[in-house]
């Protein structure tokens, strides 16, 4: 019984997300900032300096602020609600992610504020039936009335970007029932431990791991790319022909460009590349995997020479696209 107990103290102990500071719009001083996270955030937890801060006391791990972070600045691990929904896809009626306070059982999250587009394109790409099931948003404390409509929003950037592959994600999001099976557990920081010896072995057994993640080496490039959009992109299958369109909104660059450095600058995941070549040229590439589509480089660009392209052929994910080269025309720029 208390093995249960503090096993699941490991996984609900820590819900405050992780934040990577050079992801983050605040500190890449983006013309205008963001505050989205601030505004997501339901118990004021989320106070923004050059810097976010999270107050621990405050903070329930309801997830809207990750839901919220354009650049994956905030973030959960992925992997663990990813790999829930694989297991489940020998389970007749499909797979579940369940909210704990709803009142039907199922592979459990703190709340349906943590569900990220990666797991509903990941339940596109292996045809399985998603149910997102939700309690009484409207009466809850960890997470807030504003759950289901933005969770519905996530559903449908999913399925925008999964239409390349010609199958969208089956997904339903519901109210719980509890005619389904048993009740979700209340999970929350203030009654977490009375509801852990209530029934941890079963809870234990139905929570998905929501153990800290490990700061970024943001020395290590292949780092500096949350895993959220490492999985988007791995979820778009089957892949797409070379010439289809794939809906990845990302930059393009016209000719009242001035060759400063500030998309450069700004971009939270280094997908924009400036060089200066030895002749002087300036050039601008874009890893177009590793963009997020923040559109910070378009906000901050002093002569507005920045507009993102919603779609782009599957073929420029595989190498870098030139968005700029000051000493030659680009002759195919990217449609």
């Amino acid at each position: 019984m208390l093995e249960g107990v503090f096993k699941l103290l490991g996984d609900y102990g820590n819900p405050v997300p992780r934040y990577t500071g050079p992801r983050c719009l605040s500190e890449r001083l983006v013309v205008g900032g963001c505050d989205l996270c601030q505004q997501a955030c339901p118990h004021e937890a989320v106070s923004i300096q050059t810097s976010v801060s999270i107050d621990p006391s405050r903070c329930t791990g309801c997830g809207l602020c990750v839901q919220a972070c354009p650049t994956g600045a905030l973030e959960y691990d992925v992997t663990a609600t990813i790999a829930a929904v694989r297991d489940q896809r020998q389970q007749d009626g499909g797979a579940r992610l369940v909210c704990s306070r709803s009142d039907e059982a199922g592979k459990t999250l703190a709340c349906l504020g943590r569900v990220t587009e990666s797991a509903v394109m990941a339940a596109g790409a292996w045809d399985l039936p998603l149910a997102l099931v939700h309690g009484d948003c409207a009466a809850c404390d960890l997470g807030d009335p504003s759950v289901p409509a933005s969770v519905e929003r996530v559903v449908e950037q999913a399925q925008q970007l999964r239409a390349a592959t010609g199958h969208t994600a089956p997904v339903t999001l519901r109210r719980g029932d509890p005619s389904v099976g048993g009740g979700g557990e209340r999970v929350s920081r203030r009654s977490m431990f009375g509801a852990l010896a209530r029934s941890a072995r079963s809870v234990a057994a139905q929570a998905i791991p929501d153990q800290p993640l490990p700061f970024v080496d943001w020395s290590e490039p292949q780092d500096r790319v949350p895993d959220e959009w490492q999985w988007r992109l791995r979820a778009m299958k089957p892949t797409p022909a070379p010439d289809t369109a794939v809906y990845w909104p990302a930059p393009v660059v016209d000719d009242s460009c001035i060759d400063c450095p500030v998309c450069d600058n700004v971009c939270p995941t280094d997908a924009i590349v400036r060089d200066v070549q030895p002749d002087g040229r300036v050039t601008l590439h874009l890893n177009l995997a590793a963009c997020t589509g923040c559109n910070a480089c378009a906000r901050s660009c002093p002569p507005d020479a920045i507009t993102m392209q919603p779609q782009w052929p599957q073929r420029d994910f595989d190498t870098p696209v030139l968005l700029r080269d000051s000493g030659a025309a680009v002759t195919d720029p990217p449609q």
